[in-house]
């Protein structure tokens, strides 16, 4: 009978809750007169029909306006039993007042007519809440019941599964898998003492010790994080200590995930890398973000990189007139603009009135470039056109300068002849005593910037220096996933290896921050947090996975890691500054650097020559110049693939903006 209740439609599940509430109100009538006269009477009256009518029209009318008969039973919360309450109190109201319009008189068994008693509406108010309420959480409890014996007779057949996390996001995840889902939720573990050994959803609260026990005893193969709005470094320091077990850590998506993140997020999903790296962002300021921004005409090249989408994406959330995008990959550009266009014709967006400008053209077409820039009184360009992968850019050295260097050259022109505002080169941490062309190259065009910022005053040029972002098109962290998931082995290219890392949405916004406090000529610096060893990044990224390092000691492992040696250009450590001369800024975490560059005439004369060695394809010239250049390149690193191993002693330590400001004091 159940069964079939449960299977019914919705509409006879209404139906009959209907029928059930509109014979409790005249029952509930009828016995609260009868425990305040304390006699028997027909019911059958004409006034009291009339009466009983109109409460039982009144009151359902109210339930189906609150909502009542939308709730499913089975979920049925709170909120359900207050709209009970409610329509309870404007039940009692309207039998009040239908008697009094009415002159309502009830005729007892002794002839005695009597008006409704007054007491009446309160004992009324009591039973018809009793007669409405408790058989619906009675029936709600037995569902539950009877699915939580269905699911019990099932659960040799499930997962069994850990949660991390008693609270809010645990109660909820757990209900939701004791309900549906292949999971069976064996146990709960939390680092509030006061949650231990307490029960939630009739699941026991465990300490963090306890969790080799449970594992032993159930045989979990699966640790489910619900921290809420946890912070990374909280985060990190669980998941380094549930590293050691044999546990798949996965994750659920947090309230952000679910409404800005990419869908990916917005699942139970593995516990990825990206989630522990790096250091909690500090909120943005608005008052920065908006300033060349909101309201402007901006311009994105290499819209549709890993930099440049992220770019548009924060941009677009600050109500830009205008969002130019360029690009010369179609595919990428039509990707972006598509997701762009998605976010600004959601109804009621207050970003709707933006307007998005796919341009399909390279950075080295300066006329177009020129052309486009007037076209829309462009106010900002944010450059993140550039070939950014190492190993390809010194295989093919005069294509990755002619972008790097040249494409900058370009726009660069273009927007002095437009009368552009801003100009933002997003550069690297590569470029800080370069032993790759790439890094050099974007060493150049921080000195072409620097030159033409001596020229110009209508243009303001400045640069955002920082390192490597996850999930970028060349970060590690993607090459360690798929090699992970063949099975390994994990390739590193040298034990000591060290990079810095941030989030891209980070990298973005700070880089927009920057833009604002921008003057002449600017070498920003981000404030990378502390370098990461690359070598312990591949151990734990195979731990979180729930497998085992392959080692000479643990030959059983799952995944081994592959030491192969330092590509052409590689450095072992990463540096952000060329000198000391560093000072702070109005943003915590963005630093202003001062370093030597070369005037404009000498600037003009540089570039010409390196266009003029990318025409005649003469690599061995294009690197000397480059050499020549106060770039710290040496072009020898290309043939020797010499390491200078001092260089982890002379690597400046970023100081923070508070430093910087205490150094300007004094």
């Amino acid at each position: 009978m159940l069964i079939r209740l449960l299977s019914s439609s919705r509409a006879i599940k209404r139906a009959l809750s209907v029928l059930y509430d509109a014979l409790m109100i005249p029952f509930a009538i009828y016995v609260s007169v009868y425990f305040r006269v304390g006699q028997l009477f027909d019911i059958w009256q004409k006034q009291l029909l009339v009466v009983i009518a109109v409460t039982i029209a009144i009151t359902i009318f109210a339930f189906i306006k609150l909502g009542l008969y939308r709730a499913i039973l089975r979920f049925m919360a709170h909120q359900a039993v207050l709209t009970v309450v409610a329509c309870t109190v404007i039940s009692a109201c309207t039998l009040v007042v239908s008697a009094y319009f009415v002159q309502l008189q009830i005729k007892l068994p002794d002839q005695k007519i009597i008006e409704l008693p007054r007491s009446t509406p309160f004992i009324y108010s009591c039973i018809l809440l009793v007669a409405l309420g408790v058989p619906r959480m009675f029936f709600r409890s037995l569902v539950h019941l009877f699915l939580a014996n269905r699911n019990l007779s099932r659960k040799h057949n499930r997962q069994p599964i850990i949660i991390y996390g008693a609270g809010h996001s645990g109660y909820q995840i757990a209900g939701s898998l004791q309900e549906v889902g292949d999971y069976n939720v064996v146990a709960f573990i939390d680092d509030n003492p006061k949650l231990i050994n307490n029960t939630v959803r009739g699941i026991t609260v465990h300490p963090a010790s306890a969790i080799e026990h449970i594992i032993n005893m159930y045989d979990a193969k699966v640790v489910l994080l619900a921290l809420g709005a946890a912070s990374k470094s909280s985060t990190s320091k669980i998941v380094e200590q549930l590293s050691q077990y044999p546990l798949r850590i996965q994750t659920v998506p947090t309230l952000e995930d679910l409404l800005f993140n990419h869908p990916k997020h917005q699942r139970i999903r593995d516990i990825q890398i990206e989630d522990l790296l790096g250091r909690d962002p500090i909120p943005p300021r608005k008052d920065l973000l908006d300033k060349c921004t909101c309201q402007k005409s901006v311009m994105v090249t290499g819209a549709g990189g890993s930099i440049g989408s992220e770019l548009c994406r924060q941009i677009i959330y600050q109500n830009p007139s205008y969002l130019i995008l360029v690009e010369q990959n179609e595919f990428a550009l039509y990707s972006i603009q598509q997701e762009l266009l998605k976010l600004t014709s959601q109804a009621g967006s207050p970003i709707s009135g933006s307007k998005i400008i796919p341009v399909l053209i390279n950075c080295l077409n300066q006329k177009e470039i020129t052309a486009t820039l007037k076209k829309y009184s462009v106010d900002t360009i944010f450059h993140a056109a550039a070939h950014k992968h190492v190993p390809l850019v010194e295989a093919n050295i005069i294509e990755g300068v002619r972008n790097n260097v040249l494409g900058t050259w370009s726009c660069a022109q273009s927007a002095i002849e437009a009368r552009v505002t801003n100009f933002v080169l997003i550069s690297t941490d590569k470029a800080v005593r370069p032993t790759n062309v790439m890094g050099a190259s974007k060493r150049v065009a921080e000195l072409a910037l620097q030159g033409l910022s001596q020229k110009t005053a209508n243009t303001i040029f400045s640069m955002v220096r920082f390192g490597n972002v996850l999930g970028s098109s060349g970060s590690v962290v993607p090459l360690f996933k798929q090699q992970i998931k063949d099975g390994g082995p994990i390739t590193v290219t040298h034990k000591n290896i060290t990079r810095y890392f941030m989030t891209i949405p980070e990298a973005a916004q700070l880089v927009i921050q920057a833009s604002a406090m921008a003057q002449k000529g600017d070498v920003f610096v981000l404030d990378m947090g502390e370098p990461v060893l690359i070598w312990e990044l591949a151990e734990r990224m195979i731990r979180m996975s729930g497998l085992s390092v392959k080692t000479p000691t643990s030959p059983n492992g799952d995944i081994e890691i592959a030491q192969v040696g330092l590509r052409p250009g590689e450095k072992l450590y990463e540096e952000l500054l060329i000198g000391e001369n560093v000072s702070g800024t109005d943003h915590p975490l963005i630093m202003r650097a001062g370093e030597h560059h070369l005037n404009y005439e000498d600037t003009l004369k540089l570039i010409q020559k390196i266009d003029g060695f990318c025409q005649d394809g003469n690599e061995e010239q294009l690197l000397k110049i480059i050499a020549e250049a106060p770039t710290h390149y040496e072009a020898s690193f290309r043939v020797e693939r010499k390491q200078n191993q001092t260089q982890k002693n002379n690597i400046v330590k970023l100081p923070s903006a508070r430093d910087g400001k205490k150094e300007e004091k004094s």
